[in-house]
């Protein structure tokens, strides 16, 4: 699959929207998207490297957590340009807003011990 399609096939879908939307606010790990999303862990999974693939994101190994994080310094400039829009006000709405309050209330602390 070329590039391009990458990038759109990952924006494709609402949960990758949420996924992106809830980076902004901070690294996260699985355990904690799958909280938020109320999704299984595969599928927050397939998620995750849907976007990694496209660029979208990078993942940082910190002991047993895996962090995910915005990949701002992407060298596509298209992504890049993709990035900057989803940041945009315009994407603010309520279902984004009720995610970032949860980013800051999960705790994978107790979420990942389950």
């Amino acid at each position: 699959m070329d590039d391009r399609t990458k990038l759109f096939k990952a924006l494709a879908d609402k949960n990758r929207l949420r996924i992106l939307k809830m980076l902004e606010v901070r690294p996260l790990c699985v355990c904690e998207i799958r909280e938020i999303l109320n999704l299984a862990n595969s599928t927050v999974s397939q998620h995750l490297a849907i976007l990694r693939d496209a660029g979208f994101i990078y993942d940082i190994k910190d002991n047993k957590w895996v962090n995910y994080h915005l990949n701002k310094r992407t060298d596509d400039d298209v992504a890049y340009a993709l990035l900057m829009v989803l940041q945009n006000r315009s994407f603010d709405d309520d279902v984004y807003r009720k995610d970032a309050e949860r980013v800051h209330q999960v705790d994978r602390n107790i979420l990942c011990n389950l």
